[in-house]
């Protein structure tokens, strides 16, 4: 191995000690990513979406499927999706994220060196080299790529950013397309209301949604990212589950990951239409329950404090 590569490495392997040893020994991923001084809470809260469906049903698809893809760990690759790290991570909700601080990576909170050697084998440039975070629905004149549909501009750039920023795989074109329509939905003119809860229903939602687009999704890469990121979900939730007395929910938690891993590999096969059966008839109480014991877990401030 040459210097380069050996001190990329020594880097890599120090961000990930460090974010993964966040002083709050929190379980909550999110928490790895919280500069100092920042209130623990603030994993529970994020700023409001900015984001409108498409009315077209076909362009209202596509940008919801590059809504879960945006949320998912397994679209960037890399060192990025060893530790969690999604497009929302950095844009939360779409936005930025002022308290972000990722070890190597970030100056200030709220900063990205997208250049650095740590995330990406492709673009790193030796130099520390830190920038803000960009509010997606931010001023219009400081975009660095032109949201114009009539060209391809913002989907070789966000292109570019799976695959050369984050060494992540080529993503289905099913998946570009949906990032990019996703992100042309944002606007500063659909910013209303104040911050958002994370709750049990809000990620249950997400599961949901992610599940209703991948069961009559034809593109097999597209639907396995698409359970892939209600997979995720489930992971979320049960990083929030982790307290004394809610070992039953993380049961739930832990079959229901199995069934949708199950139902993952068997797309395309004689054995999915049963799959999604078996799905429908167990999700339902179970979502019920989490749902119902959520006050005791992490997704509650007064709990989240304590520990």
């Amino acid at each position: 191995m040459d210097q380069g590569r050996a001190l990329t490495g020594i880097l890599i392997g120090s961000a990930l000690l460090v974010a993964a040893d966040a002083p709050t020994q929190l379980p909550i991923r999110d928490v790895r990513w919280l500069a100092a001084g920042v209130p623990v809470g603030r994993v529970n809260q994020l700023p409001p979406e900015c984001y409108r469906p498409p009315t077209d049903s076909k362009e209202r698809r596509s940008a919801e499927i590059g809504r879960v893809a945006f949320r998912a760990p397994l679209l960037l690759g890399g060192q990025a999706a060893r530790v969690g790290l999604s497009c929302s991570s950095c844009h939360r909700n779409g936005r930025g994220n002022p308290d972000f601080h990722f070890p190597g990576v970030s100056g200030p909170p709220g900063t990205a060196d997208v250049t650095s050697s740590i995330l990406s084998s492709h673009r790193g440039d030796g130099m520390f080299n830190p920038k803000p975070i960009p509010d997606l629905a931010g001023d219009p004149a400081t975009r660095i790529a032109s949201r114009d549909p009539a060209k391809p501009d913002l989907e070789k750039f966000i292109h570019g950013l799976i695959t050369q920023e984050f060494d992540g795989p080529e993503p289905p074109r099913t998946v570009l397309d949906g990032v990019s329509a996703y992100v042309r939905a944002i606007a500063p003119a659909n910013c209303v209301g104040g911050e958002i809860r994370v709750s049990a229903a809000s990620l249950i939602a997400e599961v949901d949604s992610a599940l209703g687009l991948a069961r009559d999704e034809m593109d097999r890469p597209t639907a396995r990212l698409l359970i892939g990121a209600a997979r995720s979900n489930l992971g979320r939730m049960d990083e929030r589950f982790q307290v004394p007395g809610l070992e039953g929910e993380r049961k739930l938690l832990v079959e229901s990951d199995s069934e949708l891993r199950t139902l993952q590999d068997a797309l395309g096969s004689s054995a999915e239409r049963a799959l999604w059966s078996k799905w429908d008839k167990r999700w339902p109480a179970r979502r019920e329950r989490l749902q119902t014991d959520a006050p005791r877990s992490l997704f509650s401030n007064a709990v989240l404090t304590k520990l």
